[in-house]
């Protein structure tokens, strides 16, 4: 019984001293996602194959599932990389870019497919969404290291932090993009 007072004073505190005014949360739950994606692989080859991937994908499993996973793998093959390149300085064996290169194929495809299989289940929420774009701006940064040990940049912080200012800023400003205009633009 303890524990659930506890519960509902998060909840009470949280509905109360929200950092979302109530119009904010009304948009929030307003909120259909809307993307184009105009990228020449994109419309060559990826979203073909995407869409078949997602069809052998059993109804059963949970985008957000599919997302946890893409994320992990990158988590899993920056760890790999960093094991062999801790400060970014050493070359890894090949077999370590091999991984990271198959990791975010992997990632991306997962990405690209986890909110076909919501539409696909009926499942997709924006809550869905923001786990998916919290994910994404986790794995960026496992992603922006891969990148950094790879090219050894450990000799040069400051290229380093101006690389992951740079993909922040990126991500930033196409998702403030998306909240000015409603929808997520990709490509050219």
């Amino acid at each position: 019984l303890r524990m659930f007072e506890v519960f509902e004073r998060i909840i009470t505190a949280f509905k109360e001293e929200s950092m979302l005014s109530q119009a904010q949360l009304k948009r929030l739950l307003e909120h259909r996602y809307c993307s184009q994606d105009r990228s020449i692989l994109s419309e060559l080859f990826m979203n073909n194959f995407w869409n078949w991937l997602v069809e052998r994908y059993p109804l059963w499993i949970a985008p957000n599932a599919l997302t946890f996973v893409g994320l992990m793998t990158n988590v899993a093959s920056t760890l790999i990389l960093a094991w062999y390149s801790p400060d970014a300085k050493q070359t890894a064996p090949l077999w370590v870019y091999l991984i990271c290169a198959l990791s975010l194929f992997f990632y991306q495809s997962l990405d690209a497919t986890d909110g076909k299989q919501a539409r696909r289940t009926e499942t997709a929420t924006p809550l869905g969404e923001l786990f998916d774009h919290g994910c994404d701006s986790v794995s960026q940064t496992f992603i922006v290291m891969q990148i950094c040990m790879a090219l050894q940049l450990g000799y040069y912080p400051i290229v380093v932090m101006l690389f992951w200012v740079s993909a922040t800023l990126l991500f930033y400003c196409a998702h403030w993009q998306a909240y000015v205009s409603g929808m997520l633009r990709f490509g050219r």
